[in-house]
Parts: structure tokens; sequence; C-alpha cells
């Protein structure tokens, strides 16, 4: 049986085929235009970009917990939702802290530095370990604590872990 071609998808061939960004690239031709940058084009286009501390991270994360502690305690007098809010933003705190050390000081990270792909693993295997620590911390909740508030751990958890791209939103804005 054929198939009926649907009207908007063209053939892989053509050269209006979305997929292929330009029809010098179709032909497996190398792109005209590239040119590498040179070491001081490189150096001045790192300088330009913002750096993110990983210290400077962590400060903001702690306060937010602060501040949503001081906000649950002010709306609902409960130490119980209090707790629970410091439980939740220290779920990701630590593992953060741990995953920070672990990829910018500990032993591996300083006998891998200069080698891109051994970095790039050194950082997915402190991702997979923080990742196992939080979901660890959260399995543990109701065993650390005498009553949990399950709403109040998550806004704890979810706030910390938006103060990454916040501060990574304010850092490249006041960098412009």
């Amino acid at each position: 049986m054929d198939t009926i071609p649907h009207p908007a998808r063209k053939p892989d061939n053509s050269p209006e085929n979305p997929w292929i960004v330009d029809a010098v690239c179709a032909n497996g031709a190398e792109e005209e235009n590239f040119k590498p940058l040179t070491r001081e084009e490189a150096r001045q286009w790192r300088s330009s970009q913002p750096a993110l501390s990983l210290r400077w991270l962590l400060m903001w994360q702690v306060l937010s917990a602060l501040v949503l502690a001081v906000l649950a305690a002010w709306l609902t007098s409960d130490p119980v939702v209090v707790k629970s809010v410091l439980y939740g933003a220290a779920a990701v705190l630590l593992p953060s802290a741990l995953m920070a050390w672990g990829v910018t000081s500990s032993a591996m990270a300083r006998q891998v530095s200069g080698e891109a792909k051994a970095s790039l693993v050194n950082f997915f295997v402190w991702e997979g370990i923080k990742l196992m620590l939080v979901l660890i911390l959260l399995g543990l909740a109701p065993v650390v604590m005498d009553a949990v508030n399950w709403l109040a751990l998550v806004a704890g958890l979810v706030v910390v872990l938006k103060v990454f791209g916040w501060v990574l939103y304010v850092q490249t804005k006041r960098r412009r």
C-alpha cells in the first residue's frame, strides 16, 4: 500500500528540508564563513561571559531558605511547617554544597582539571551523587522529623531549587 506524503513534510533530499540549516551543509561541504577564534578572541569572549560563583549561589539559596522559613513562621505560627520548610531546603542545600565541593575542590576534580571529557564525567558523577542524596534525604524525612508538613517541605525544596535560575538571570542582566 502506498503512503500519501504529508503536504507540509519535505523529502529528505530537498534543499528546503528544515533540518538542514544551510544548503552548503546539505551536500557535506564545510561552511565557508566559519572562522575559528584566535586565542585572544577566545580570551575576550570568555571574559565577557558571566562566571557563576558556586559559593555565591549557595549563599543565595541559604538566604532564600531562611526568608521562606521566617515567612512560614509569620503566616502559620506552626513549628512543624517551619521545620518542614527548613528540611526541604536542606535536602537541596546539603547535596548541592557537596557537589560544589566535588566539582571544584575534590581530589577527583584536581586530577581531571584541564581535560574536558574527564571534567564532564566528573560533573555527571557528582550530579548523580547529589540526586541520590536528595532522594535519600526526602525519604528519611518522616524518620528524622516527628511530624512532616509535605506541602511546606516541597515549598522549601522548590524555592531553593528555583534560586539557581533567578541568580543566573540576575547575574547575566547585571553583566550587560
